[in-house]
C-alpha cells in the first residue's frame, strides 16, 4: 500500500512538473505572440487572403529529387538515356557532312575538325550543363522557365505580381540560401528590382529562349533523314500519334537509343582500329589552332557543322523533372560521351582513308553486313529524337501557359507517372505544319542544319547568362569562378554563334523568323494579360457594396453552390457587380475561384486552397484562391469539387473553433499551426492532442484549412459549453454546404472582352483590340482549359477599357 501511495505520489508530482512546463512555455509563446502582434484592421487593408498564406509545412514533395537510393539512380540514368539522349546520339549522322559541304581539300583538316568536337563534347554538355547547369533547378524542374522562376522568387522581377502572401514561403517556393549575405548579390537585386528595364530584357530573354528551343522542336524532325518525300510521310505519322502521350509513344522505344548506342560506338571502335588510330592525336588541342591556322575564315564559317554534335544538349536540363541530376550526370558521363567519342573518332579514322565519302560519312563507314539493319535503327532512333523535342515543345508551352505568357490552349497530361508529359492539339498541328514546310524548303540536311545551329546555340547563350546571374544573385557563387564561368563558356558559344549566323540567308532566318513570331504572341498576351489583371485589381468590388447586397430584399438566394471564376487573387472582381446588377440572384453558397499560376513546378494538395469569408459571415460567401505549379494538373470537374468541399468544410470548423474561443477585444494572431481537424480540449481548458503543432508565426484569421492557426487562452470558466457550440455551429454550417453541394454546382465564368480607352495610341489599339482579341478569338476558351462542363456554365460577359 505504501509503495503505491509512494508510486501515485510520484506521478502526481511529474504531472504537476509536466503543466507547470507547460504553463511557462504557453507564457513564452503569448510574450512572442505579442511581440508579433498583427491587428485585423492591417489584415483588412491588405485586400489578401491572407497573411499566413506561406505558413505551411516544408515537404518535399517532388518525386524527382536527389535523396534517392542508388539503385533507383542507376534505373533512372539507363531511362534517361532513351529520353533525352536521342537528339543528340544521332548528330553522328550528319556533323561531319555539315561541316565540310564542299569536301575535304587538306588531310590535317579531319584531326582538326575531331579536336573541335572533342572539345565542344567536353567543354558543353559535359562541364557546363552536367556538372553546373543542372543544379540551378527549380525543385527538379529544368529549363528557361526555370531559371527565370529562381529569379523571380528571390527577386520582384515578375512583370505580374508574384510577391502576394498567396505566394509566399510555400513548400516549394521558399529558396534556402547561404548563410553569407553579400553586399554584391543584394545590389544587383535591388537593380533589378528598381529597373523595370531590366525585368523587361529579362523576361524577353526568357521568352526568345523558349521560342528557341521550340524551334528545336520544329527543325528537329525535319534534320532526321536525307529523303525529303520519307522525312514528310515520317513527320506526318509522327504529329499523328502524338495524342497517345511520350510516356507510349517515345518512352516505349527507349531501348532503341540504347541500341542504336551501341551499334554507333561498335561502329567507330572497328573503323578507328581497321583504318587510322591516329586520329585520336586529336586529343592535342594543338590541332585546332592548326585548323584555324591553315583555313582562316573558311574554318570559322565551319564551326556551323561541328556545333551539330551538340544538338540536343539543352534537352539535359529541360527534361530534367523526369529523372534527377546524378541520374542524368551518370548516363552521359558513363554512356553517351564515350559513346560518342567512339563514334567521331571512327567516322575520321574513315575519312583518313576515303575522304571523297565525306558527303555522307556515316553510312558510307558502315560495314556491308550491317548497313540495313544501322539504317533501320537509324530511322527508328532519329524518330525517337524528334519526339523528345516535340515533346519539349509541349512542356515549354504548358510552362508558358501557367505564367501568363500565351493564349490559352488545352493541354492534355498523358502520362500518370510523368507529371510533364503534355500534348497539346493546337501546338500539335502548328507543329507539323511548319515541319512539313521547312523540310520541303530546305530539303537537304546541310541547309536545314544551317537554320538548327542557330537554335541550337541561342538556346545555350540564354542558359549561360540567366545562369550567370544566378551565381551573382542567388548562389552568391565568388566573383572569380562566375567570371570564369562566363568568359570560357561566353567565349566559346559566341563563337559558334557568329558563325551560324553567317548562314543565315542560308537557312539561318527560319528559327529567327519562328522565333519572332512565338516572341510577339507571347509578349502581346502577357502585355493585355498584364493589364487586364491591373484593371480588376483596381476596380474590384467594395466590401460596402457587399454589406448593401445583404440587406437587399430584392435579391434571391437559390439553392447549390456558384463557383465565379475570375483572375483576381485580392478581392472580388468587378464582373460579380455585373453579374447581380442584370440577374439578381446569388447562390445559397458562393465562392469567388481564382486560379493562380505559382512560379514552382508543383503545388502539394494540403497547400492548394486558401479560403477567407466574405462578411457579413451569415451570408456564405468565400473567396478561394487554388493555386497550382507550372507542371501541375488542372483537376476534372468532379475531383476538383470534392477537393473544394472538403477543404472549404475544413475552413469552415476551424474558423467556427477560433471564433468561439476567440477572447474579447482580443486580436487575432496565432502561433499555434493544427494540422488535422480534431482538437480536444480538457477538463482544465487547455489544448491537447497530437494534433496541435506549436509555431511562432503571426497569423490572421484568414487562412488555408490545412495551415490553421490558434491562440491558446484559457477557457476554464466554460469549456464543455464553448467547444460543444463550437461542434454544433461548425457542423450545422458544414452540413449547409454538403446540402447545396448535393443541389448541385454552376459554374460561373467571366467572359471580358478588353478594348482600348478612346484616347489610346495607334500602336495600343492595334496591339490590344486587333493582336489580342484575335488570339483570344482563336484559341481555346475558358471552360476548355478549366475543365468547366458546359452543362453547368453560366457565362458573364463585360468589356475592360484599358
Amino acid at each position: 500500500m505504501v509503495e503505491s501511495r509512494r508510486e501515485a505520489e510520484a506521478e502526481a508530482e511529474a504531472e504537476a512538473e509536466a503543466e507547470a512546463a507547460q504553463e511557462m512555455r504557453e507564457e513564452e509563446e503569448a510574450l512572442n505572440m505579442k511581440e508579433k502582434k498583427v491587428s485585423s484592421t492591417k489584415l483588412s487593408r491588405v485586400g489578401s487572403l491572407n497573411l499566413e498564406a506561406g505558413n505551411v509545412t516544408f515537404s518535399r514533395i517532388h518525386s524527382h529529387n536527389n535523396n534517392v537510393d542508388w539503385w533507383t539512380t542507376l534505373i533512372l540514368a539507363f531511362q534517361s538515356v532513351g529520353i533525352i539522349y536521342g537528339d543528340i546520339g544521332t548528330s553522328p549522322l550528319y556533323v561531319f557532312s555539315s561541316t565540310f559541304p564542299d569536301g575535304i581539300s587538306h588531310s590535317e583538316d579531319i584531326l582538326g575538325v575531331l579536336s573541335l568536337i572533342i572539345y565542344t563534347l567536353l567543354l558543353i554538355p559535359m562541364f557546363k550543363y552536367v556538372f553546373i547547369v543542372l543544379w540551378a533547378n527549380d525543385n527538379g524542374d529544368g529549363g528557361t522557365f526555370a531559371l527565370y522562376s529562381l529569379i523571380c522568387r528571390y527577386a520582384k522581377v515578375s512583370l505580374i505580381p508574384n510577391e502576394q502572401p498567396e505566394d509566399r514561403q510555400l513548400s516549394n517556393y521558399k529558396l534556402e540560401l547561404p548563410s553569407n549575405q553579400l553586399k554584391r548579390a543584394q545590389k544587383i537585386k535591388e537593380k533589378l528590382e528598381n529597373s523595370k528595364t531590366a525585368q523587361l530584357v529579362l523576361f524577353l530573354v526568357t521568352i526568345l529562349g523558349t521560342s528557341m528551343v521550340t524551334g528545336d522542336g520544329v527543325l528537329t524532325p525535319c534534320i532526321s533523314d536525307a529523303v525529303m518525300g520519307i522525312s514528310i510521310a515520317i513527320l506526318i505519322v509522327l504529329f499523328y500519334v502524338q495524342r497517345f502521350g511520350t510516356d507510349k509513344v517515345g518512352y516505349s522505344f527507349a531501348p532503341i537509343i540504347i541500341v542504336w548506342f551501341l551499334f554507333i560506338s561498335g561502329i567507330g571502335l572497328y573503323n578507328l582500329f581497321k583504318y587510322d588510330t591516329g586520329v585520336l592525336k586529336a586529343f592535342n588541342p594543338k590541332y585546332i589552332v592548326d585548323y584555324f591556322k591553315r583555313n582562316g575564315k573558311k574554318g570559322w564559317v565551319s564551326l556551323g557543322g561541328v556545333v551539330l554534335c551538340i544538338t540536343g544538349t539543352e534537352a539535359m536540363f529541360a527534361d530534367l523533372g523526369h529523372f534527377n541530376v546524378r541520374a542524368v550526370q551518370i548516363s552521359c558521363s558513363g554512356i553517351v560521351f564515350p559513346t560518342l567519342l567512339a563514334a567521331y573518332s571512327g567516322q575520321a579514322a574513315y575519312l583518313v582513308k576515303f575522304p571523297g565519302d565525306v558527303g555522307n560519312t556515316f553510312y558510307a563507314s558502315i560495314p556491308d553486313p550491317l548497313y540495313w539493319p544501322t539504317f533501320v535503327i537509324a530511322v527508328a532512333a532519329a524518330i525517337i529524337a524528334s519526339q523528345a523535342m516535340i515533346s519539349g515543345a509541349f512542356a515549354i508551352i504548358s510552362q508558358s501557359l501557367s505564367l501568363g505568357c500565351f493564349p490559352r490552349v488545352k493541354v492534355v497530361h498523358t502520362s500518370a507517372k510523368y507529371e510533364g508529359q503534355v500534348y497539346i492539339p493546337e501546338i500539335n498541328y502548328l507543329l507539323m505544319i511548319t515541319c512539313i514546310i521547312g523540310t520541303a524548303t530546305f530539303k537537304t540536311t546541310t541547309n536545314i542544319g544551317n537554320a538548327y545551329g542557330i537554335a541550337v546555340v541561342a538556346v545555350m547563350i540564354i542558359t549561360t547568362c540567366m545562369l550567370t546571374l544566378i551565381m551573382l544573385v542567388i548562389w552568391k557563387t565568388s566573383i572569380w569562378w562566375i567570371v570564369l564561368f562566363f568568359v570560357i563558356f561566353g567565349s566559346i558559344e559566341g563563337l559558334y554563334l557568329s558563325s551560324v549566323l553567317f548562314k543565315f540567308v542560308e537557312g539561318g532566318y527560319l528559327p529567327l523568323t519562328f522565333s519572332v513570331v512565338l516572341m510577339l504572341i507571347m509578349g502581346v498576351w502577357h502585355y493585355v494579360h498584364k493589364k487586364r489583371y491591373m484593371f480588376e485589381l483596381n476596380n474590384k468590388v467594395s466590401s460596402d457594396f457587399i454589406r448593401d447586397l445583404a440587406l437587399n430584399p430584392n435579391i434571391n438566394r437559390v439553392p447549390g453552390i456558384g463557383l465565379l471564376y475570375s483572375e483576381l487573387v485580392q478581392g472580388i472582381p468587378p464582373i460579380f457587380r455585373h453579374f447581380i446588377t442584370n440577374m439578381p440572384s446569388i447562390h445559397s453558397v458562393l465562392v469567388f475561384v481564382s486560379i493562380k499560376s505559382i512560379p514552382i513546378n508543383k503545388v502539394d494538395m494540403a497547400e492548394r486552397f486558401l479560403f477567407r469569408l466574405v462578411e457579413p459571415r451569415d451570408y456564405r460567401m468565400f473567396c478561394c484562391v487554388v493555386r497550382y505549379g507550372y507542371n501541375d494538373v488542372i483537376d476534372g470537374p468532379e475531383v476538383f469539387e470534392r477537393h473544394l468541399l472538403d477543404h472549404l468544410k475544413e475552413y469552415i470548423r476551424h474558423e467556427y473553433f477560433i471564433r468561439e474561443r476567440q477572447q474579447p477585444n482580443e486580436e487575432v494572431v496565432e502561433p499555434v499551426n493544427i494540422q488535422h481537424s480534431t482538437v480536444i480540449v480538457n477538463k482544465d481548458g487547455k489544448v491537447e492532442g497530437e494534433s496541435l503543432q506549436q509555431h511562432n508565426h503571426p497569423t490572421s484569421h484568414l487562412s488555408s484549412p490545412r495551415s490553421r492557426s490558434i491562440q491558446s487562452f484559457n477557457v476554464a470558466n466554460s469549456p464543455n459549453r464553448i467547444i460543444s457550440g463550437h461542434i454544433q455551429g461548425a457542423e450545422e454550417e458544414m452540413q449547409f454546404v454538403q446540402k447545396a453541394m448535393e443541389n448541385g454546382v454552376v459554374y460561373l465564368l467571366g467572359e471580358a472582352e478588353v478594348r482600348t480607352e478612346q484616347n489610346s495610341s495607334l500602336f495600343k489599339r492595334i496591339v490590344v483590340n486587333h493582336a489580342y482579341n484575335f488570339l483570344r478569338k482563336n484559341f481555346s476558351q475558358g471552360e476548355k482549359v478549366l475543365g468547366i462542363p458546359r452543362s453547368r456554365l453560366l457565362r458573364v460577359g463585360m468589356t475592360y477599357e484599358i
